[in-house]
């Protein structure tokens, strides 16, 4: 059961402003990775259903968080389908992300009250999110969609919608500083914030720093 609401995960995304997304089959790397962004300041992490057996990597890091790092919101990215979304949510997880949009999934995540943010790349693909049950709609891939121009010409006529770019976000002030000027409610960042070199070096502490350092950016641009 999710020990956090949808409208507290809709707040603390906002409120952070970045949500690392990451995935690796070794559960020490990702309990190494999910502590050291926790003590940079992040509150909100997404980690993505993308290798064999992902689902017991997952439970096992979810309930590992809830003793290790309480204030932590974990969630599951990548997921694309009902049954995915129906499993990881009895594993726990406080919110589901998707690179599109299945109905099936918003009515199993809205049975449960469970925030779920499907990717979108058109103004009716973030309406169709709304009538849904979306809070947070995700664009994806964000640069390829259209980058900061998109969403800023997306808040023209719809100033309501809270999205959230994932792809072509990088953790620098330049590219930090279009994205929420355009007016972005938080951002998906991934490998950016993980480079491949750090992780087989094991340098935890530079994960922690370059969150902190992001999120100092993040609490100036607002």
């Amino acid at each position: 059961m999710a020990r956090f609401t949808r409208i507290e995960v809709t707040q603390k995304m906002k409120e952070t402003g970045i949500v690392p997304v990451f995935y690796h089959k070794d559960i020490d790397v990702c309990k190494s990775v999910l502590k050291a962004c926790y003590d940079g300041g992040i509150r909100v992490f997404e980690f993505t259903n993308r290798g064999d057996f992902a689902h017991e990597i997952f439970g096992e890091l979810n309930k590992w968080a809830a003793r290790e790092c309480p204030e932590m919101i974990l969630g599951v990215g990548s997921i694309i389908d009902g049954p995915t979304t129906a499993l990881y949510i009895q594993l726990g997880a406080n919110f589901i992300v998707s690179p599109l949009i299945d109905e099936e999934m918003a009515r199993i995540c809205n049975k449960r009250k469970i925030a779920w943010s499907p990717g979108c790349g058109s103004v009716t693909e973030i309406g169709r999110a709304h009538e849904l049950g979306c809070e947070v709609v995700k664009i994806f891939p964000g640069s390829a969609v259209g980058g900061p121009s998109f969403v800023s010409g997306v808040l023209g006529p719809m100033p309501y919608a809270s999205i959230m770019p994932t792809g072509g976000v990088t953790p620098d002030e330049e590219n930090l500083t279009k994205w929420f000027k355009a007016g972005v409610h938080c951002v998906g960042m991934g490998s950016q914030l993980f480079p491949k070199e750090v992780l087989a070096k094991g340098d935890f502490q530079y994960i922690t720093d370059m969150c902190a350092n992001a999120l100092a950016i993040v609490k100036k641009l607002r």
